[in-house]
């Protein structure tokens, strides 16, 4: 793993990219258990389409919107690796197909690619008292693909800024589950100095009560760590990593995608410390500057498709 950059101060203070990022969040945050059978799915192309699954875990149906293999009709005997794509906050399952050329991407190689819904916020935990999208993306979704599409047992995550936390603590929390994850900009340490105030404003600005996640930083510590990616990093031993954020702040343009990357550069090299640490091998990229946006995931996840390829068994 290469040294890890220091943060560039660019200028800017860190009590005035607190009190951006804290002002900012509200506007914008990467807006940039058995199965039962699925409802009937809606074809969008000859590869792609949507399923609405009938989840206990969430208490409601919830989109997943897949992409199938080229040959899927003329193979019905093989069975294929799923590369899972998470959303990130206050966007939805769809994200992918619209952002990026994955359908393109993905043409030709032996694979199913799965983006699951995880709620408005695209925190796909599991809510005290509410939703539980990580039993609803890690069991419930797994489970219909390998009875409805010939999901075989082997599976890649990975996601942007919430998303991208939820690929590491999916991984984490489920060690084996997966054997690859890559976070682009996430979230990998949750009680790292001023990321439980992100947190909060993402769930706020859903117009829901800041506890109602995982309950108070403070009181509820407990619980905020078991949650927490970097915690829990000993759960990734033996999954194929890559991780990637950037410094924020500089650039020109809107400067609120730049100054949430710049929050999150921390609690990124935090975690990549404590993976050096344990002795986890990650690839990770910290690059100067960046914006928390698609702009600069897209290349980040072509940068780590080799990573993703080789635990899926596909063509790099």
């Amino acid at each position: 793993m290469p040294d890890l950059p220091h943060q560039p101060a660019a200028g800017v203070s860190r009590r005035t990219v607190a009190r951006a990022t804290a002002a900012g969040l509200a506007a914008l945050f990467g807006a940039s258990a058995g199965t039962a059978p699925a409802r009937a799915a809606g074809r969008l192309g000859p590869r792609t389409l949507d399923v609405s699954v009938p989840s206990a875990a969430l208490g409601r149906n919830a989109p997943v919107r897949l992409i199938l293999p080229s040959d899927f009709g003329t193979r019905p005997e093989k069975k294929y690796p799923v590369l899972y794509l998470l959303h990130g906050a206050h966007d939805d399952y769809t994200s992918w197909t619209r952002e990026t050329d994955i359908e393109a991407f993905t043409a030709g190689r032996d694979l199913i690619v799965a983006m699951p819904d995880a709620g408005p916020t695209g925190i796909p935990s599991v809510w005290r008292g509410g939703p539980d999208y990580e039993t609803f993306q890690v069991r419930e979704v797994p489970a219909l693909l390998a009875r409805d599409y010939r999901a075989s047992g082997v599976r890649a995550v990975a996601g942007v800024s919430t998303g991208g936390y939820g690929a590491m603590a999916h991984a984490a929390r489920h060690p084996g589950a997966f054997a690859a994850a890559a976070s682009y900009s996430g979230i990998l340490d949750t009680t790292a100095p001023g990321v439980p105030a992100i947190i909060d404003a993402i769930v706020a600005r859903e117009n829901l009560p800041a506890a109602s996640l995982w309950g108070n930083p403070l009181l509820n510590l407990l619980t905020w760590r078991d949650f927490n990616p970097r915690a829990r990093a000993t759960g990734l031993r033996g999954t194929a990593l890559y991780v990637s954020q950037g410094s924020g702040v500089g650039g020109g343009g809107d400067p609120l995608p730049g100054i949430l990357e710049s929050a999150l550069w921390p609690s990124a090299q935090g975690f990549a410390r404590t993976l050096a640490l344990l002795g986890v091998p990650a690839t990770t990229h910290f690059y100067g500057g960046g914006g928390h946006d698609w702009a600069h995931w897209k290349p980040e996840f072509t940068a780590s498709w080799p990573v993703l390829a080789r635990a899926l068994g596909v063509p790099e």
